[in-house]
């Protein structure tokens, strides 16, 4: 039922309008494994479909069209004989339909892609079903669904032939916000702070599926040691099954996902391409738009540049946490995040998840801001050390987050992940009004500069942290 749905509020409106269109509807909806595509539509439409069918994991072309005839006779009353061809299928899915007394016909196919066999013809049987009779009928709603992105971006809603812009809508769900995930926490009867969500946040990013696994009776640490390093855990192995389901040429996009779960700064496409020795062809543009459509990774503008230097980070805050702490991990400790807690890595490791987090969370800085209704440029800016003309030497300089307003004012982000309220200390606000004035000479602007910081407490007051224009709390990123 729509009321068991958490947020999705822009998916909900959009499957209002489609029930309620007088035209046909195809729409096509995907996202990464485990994010909620079929809890989604299921709960929507409360299971009130015409014909509903999810494909097979790995199932042969005769194993798809027995499931297919199964599906087909659980919403008849008369029984359909085996389909040797999926010609055959959708025709009598076609009749089925033409038969059926329902005002609205909501046609289901989950897993679309795995239908999809070797020289099993069904895209073009579909394209068929879809262009001879679908879209002349207006009580059709189809919906399509898959976790396997680079089929459903490529062969189903990039279609040169038949399907070509013949899909109405299509939809990309995304992962829970902050304030999301506490909502979905609270409904499980999971009460924990803010801070703790927070964490949590950091570990499993707004994955549904990832955080309804979690246990409300255990500490926050010890959910993590179970799921991720017992030797039962649930999401020991999930990282490798998250990459089958999602692309066909997996070991490439995982190649890329390690690649810059090294480099916290972000990449440039050509640093990606050298680094991995890959051709100059298309294909990494394919590998690395996918990423960014389910999700995985961010593309920036450096302030300044050029498009070619689109700098590509790693954002997914579970595969970070994966690739981090439990993938290579060989230790038989079932209490082996207990006991990471004060070490650097898990300092070094807070410190760049919260920078995601806030990257993942930009409307809700701009809100505090008081900026949501400006139109805004979001970029990143790097800086190398260098000589000056006058022989002084300049030194290097990073902002991972730079806000550049219609208004005539830049923002430039300080993220700092810590345990109490943060301190800015002298050398530190140096740092800060010198780096400042770096970006304003390097970039010539000259617009007003503001230093924000975003931290999870707050500035703690001194003489010194007068240096921030402004300030946002993580409690500010649940908004």
């Amino acid at each position: 039922m729509e009321q068991n749905i958490i947020g999705r509020h822009k998916e909900k409106q959009l499957f209002k309008d489609i029930y309620e269109s007088v035209v046909p509807e195809f729409v096509a909806v995907y996202g990464r494994r485990r994010i909620g595509k079929t809890f989604l539509i299921k709960e929507y439409f409360e299971s009130n479909f015409a014909f509903y069918i999810t494909g097979m994991l790995d199932g042969s072309k005769q194993e798809q069209l027995r499931n297919f005839n199964k599906a087909l006779n659980e919403y008849s009353d008369a029984c359909y004989p085996l389909a040797n061809n999926w010609l055959d299928a959708f025709d009598q899915l076609k009749h089925l339909l033409e038969s059926s007394k329902q005002q609205k016909l909501i046609v289901f196919i989950d897993e679309l892609p795995w239908l999809d066999t070797p020289k099993s013809n069904f895209l073009r049987s579909l394209d068929y079903f879809w262009n001879s009779w679908g879209s002349t009928c207006n009580r059709l709603k189809l919906i399509v669904c898959g976790s396997a992105t680079t089929w459903m971006l490529n062969k189903l809603i990039g279609d040169k032939g038949g399907l070509h812009n013949r899909i109405n809508h299509q939809i990309c769900l995304q992962p829970f916000t902050l304030g999301e995930t506490e909502t979905f926490l609270k409904s499980k009867n999971i009460i924990w702070n803010r801070h703790q969500i927070l964490e949590c946040y950091m570990v499993f990013g707004g994955v549904p599926f990832y955080l309804s696994l979690l246990d409300g009776r255990l500490p926050f640490a010890t959910n993590v040691d179970n799921l991720f390093f017992s030797a039962s855990g649930q999401l020991r192995n999930e990282f490798t099954f998250l990459f089958r389901s999602l692309f066909i040429d997996s070991q490439k996009y995982r190649k890329v996902v390690e690649l810059l779960a090294k480099k916290g700064q972000g990449m440039t496409r050509q640093d990606i391409k050298n680094a991995l020795k890959m051709s100059d062809g298309g294909e990494l543009t394919t590998i690395l738009e996918n990423l960014r459509m389910c999700s995985f990774i961010k593309k920036y503008s450096s302030f300044g540049k050029k498009e070619r230097d689109f700098i590509y980070q790693l954002t997914d805050l579970f595969s970070l946490f994966y690739l981090k702490f439990v993938d290579g991990n060989v230790s038989q400790d079932e209490h082996c995040w207990q006991n990471y807690y004060d070490s650097h890595s898990y300092t070094a490791w807070t410190g760049y998840a919260f920078e995601q987090v806030c990257l993942l969370h930009i409307n809700q800085i701009k809100q505090k801001l008081g900026i949501g209704g400006v139109s805004t440029n979001v970029n990143s800016w790097q800086v190398q050390a260098k000589t000056l003309d006058d022989g002084t030497k300049q030194e290097g300089a990073q902002i991972d987050l730079v806000i550049d307003r219609a208004d005539s004012i830049i923002d430039l982000c300080e993220m700092k992940y810590s345990n109490a309220q943060f301190s800015v200390t002298e050398v530190y606000a140096n740092h800060i009004i010198n780096r400042r004035e770096i970006f304003r000479n390097t970039t010539k602007t000259n617009k007003a500069l503001h230093t924000i910081f975003v931290t999870t407490y707050g500035l703690k007051r001194n003489a010194y942290s007068s240096v921030a224009q402004n300030e946002v709390t993580a409690e500010d990123l649940f908004g």
